[in-house]
């Protein structure tokens, strides 16, 4: 028995999902063009990574200013914030699909306003209207899966919505490295978005509504004929009668407290199953923004750089492994979800991710230590008005050994430009401009203004890689899984919306400080951070999500009603009953 009395449901293999899907491939259909909103929402989490590099390029501006970059990659997070508040209410006045078609909309409009963008400010504006729709989309996505699916494969149909994130994020880094050389690189990188928001448009168009929504509405006879179209014939009848009942104990608490938004906020933090179902949906949704994975998937170019990658192609051709690797642990997770469980997966996944953080944190620590020293000889006679001006008063003759290395160069704000003998050898402190980069690389030599040359790269790229590898397959995409299933049908769409803000909102509080973050703590100080995060974020998943793989709506709802505590404090509340009736 589950906590609260529910019988497990049977070990679900990932083949049963292909083989129901195989039977029924119009379930298939369903989840993969509703699907199609979470290829978007990676597509555009994970381009502004690679279009970034390009921008700072054709705006100085963007360049000069840490604020103005963290700008534009967090205004869509900003966007996704008010997406999916107002999302939730659109989900449940208007339906699911009406949701998607909207978030189409504002996809292709922000998609257009990025591509033909004259000035900063206005690619602002674009990512603001893409933000809205990746914010409806997070949640909606999700939601239209999950209540157009048999509950027995119901985890492994809702990872399809992970795998087409992570998909999108991998496709982002592809079509990032196809417009390299192209003129109008991050133009064409931004506006490909508004492709697949076509797509999905014009495919939802023919698919029809939720059928949980539409029993809620009162459109009983079309619920029972999408219901019969996924379901087998013999467990139509059973479940219509679960909708039913379902139905009927939302219209009776409905009746108690209005059918009005502030009615339902007020009486979604009334109700103590709901109330239950936001701790364990928004902890999962907080959790997986803090243990820093967007700051890996908006800035991994970046972070590339910072291990000592210095071109702008070879950092984004390893992001792309890390993109890809992501995308890879997704499948992992639509085999495991529905056999091993929602709350083991995530577990296992922030085990694995306070690992990796905190060797990351060490292998950047040691990289900054091992940094190359500053040759004052060189970085004094380099070419004229070449020496860093805040190095200038230690390189002369007469001053002493400055203790200066590379990281401490670009920490300075001034470029390094390194060795042409040997990378790793002593070299020249620089001023930092587009001039200076130029003179350095007519000299056969390789200009650094992000991170350092190191030895120890390498090992902060296949750590990266294995932060992705725990990731992806458990808090990569079980978080929405448990938002999809984990709140009444009446108040599914304000749940979803309340746990997808909740997102966002620590999306942007990670994104918009990672910049500042890596310039105050360093790479190593804000990965050490990031850690102790995650391991908060452990804790509370152990202490309030419950199991619900396998399980009805309904006999989730069962469940939160009994209240959820971990096994190992109801043993000790038995135990001291024990005693006490002893």
């Amino acid at each position: 028995m589950v906590e609260g009395g529910i019988a497990k449901a049977d070990k679900t293999e990932f083949t049963e999902c292909w083989r129901t899907t195989w039977k029924t491939p119009y379930i298939m259909r369903l989840a993969l063009s509703a699907g199609i909103g979470g290829l978007l929402f990676g597509y555009d989490t994970g381009v502004i990574s690679g279009a970034l590099l390009f921008i700072k390029e054709d705006f100085d501006e963007v360049d000069r200013k840490t604020w103005l970059q963290s700008t534009i990659v967090s205004m869509a997070v900003a966007g996704a914030i008010v997406g999916a508040a107002v999302g939730g209410w659109i989900n449940d006045r208007f339906g699911r699909r009406m949701s998607i078609l909207i978030a189409d909309v504002l996809f292709l409009i922000g998609a257009v306003v990025m591509a033909f963008a004259p000035a900063p400010w206005v690619i602002i504006v674009g990512r603001i209207f893409v933000g809205f729709g990746v914010g409806m989309a997070s949640m909606t996505s999700p939601l239209y899966i999950s209540e157009a699916s048999p509950a027995r494969i119901r985890g492994a149909l809702v990872s399809t919505n992970g795998l087409l994130i992570t998909g999108g994020q991998f496709f982002s880094y592809l079509i990032n490295l196809a417009f390299v050389h192209t003129p109008g690189t991050w133009r064409w990188m931004l506006g490909v978005a508004g492709v697949p928001a076509i797509v999905q448009f014009v495919l939802m168009l023919s698919l029809p509504e939720s059928p949980r929504w539409l029993y809620r509405k009162d459109r009983v006879a079309e619920s029972r004929a999408i219901l019969e179209r996924i379901y087998p014939a013999e467990e139509v009848e059973a479940e219509m009668e679960a909708l039913k009942e379902s139905v009927e104990a939302e219209k009776a608490d409905e009746a108690v407290i209005g059918d009005s938004f502030g009615a339902k906020i007020k009486g979604a933090f009334a109700n103590p199953v709901v109330r239950r179902g936001l701790a364990a949906g928004v902890t999962v949704q907080v959790a997986q923004q803090f243990v820093g994975i967007n700051t890996v998937m908006y800035y991994s170019p970046s972070i590339v750089q910072f291990a000592g990658y210095a071109s702008n192609s070879t950092a984004m051709a390893l992001s792309l492994v890390t993109s890809g690797l992501n995308a890879v642990g997704s499948i992992v997770s639509m085999m495991f979800v529905d056999r091993y469980g929602r709350r083991k997966l995530m577990i296992i996944s922030m085990f694995g991710i306070i690992s990796c953080l905190i060797i990351l944190a060490t292998v950047f620590s040691q990289a900054a230590i091992h940094a190359p020293k500053i040759d004052a000889l060189e970085s004094t006679t380099f070419s004229p008005n070449a020496t860093c001006p805040a190095f200038a008063p230690l390189a002369t003759p007469n001053a002493p050994p400055s203790g200066w290395n590379c990281m401490k160069c670009l920490r300075s704000e001034c470029g390094f430009c390194a060795s042409g003998v040997q990378p790793y050898a002593p070299g020249a402190c620089v001023v930092l401009s587009d001039d200076m980069k130029a003179t350095c690389h007519s000299k056969g030599r390789t200009y650094f203004k992000d991170g350092c040359p190191s030895k120890f790269g390498f090992l902060a790229i296949v750590f990266l890689g294995l932060y992705i590898v725990v990731y992806a397959p458990g808090m990569g995409t079980v978080p929405w899984i448990v938002n999809s299933e984990i709140y009444p049908l009446r108040y599914r769409g304000i749940g979803g919306g309340i746990a997808a803000v909740s997102n966002w909102v620590s999306n942007l509080i990670v994104s918009e400080s990672f910049l500042s973050l890596t310039h105050a703590l360093g790479s190593s100080g804000t990965f050490l951070l990031f850690a102790g995060f995650s391991a908060v974020g452990l804790f509370f998943i152990w202490l309030l999500v419950p199991e619900t793989k396998g399980l009805q709506f309904e006999e989730v709802e069962k469940l939160l009603e009994a209240g959820y505590k971990p096994s190992l404090l109801r043993r000790r509340k038995n135990k001291a009953k024990g005693v006490d009736t002893a």
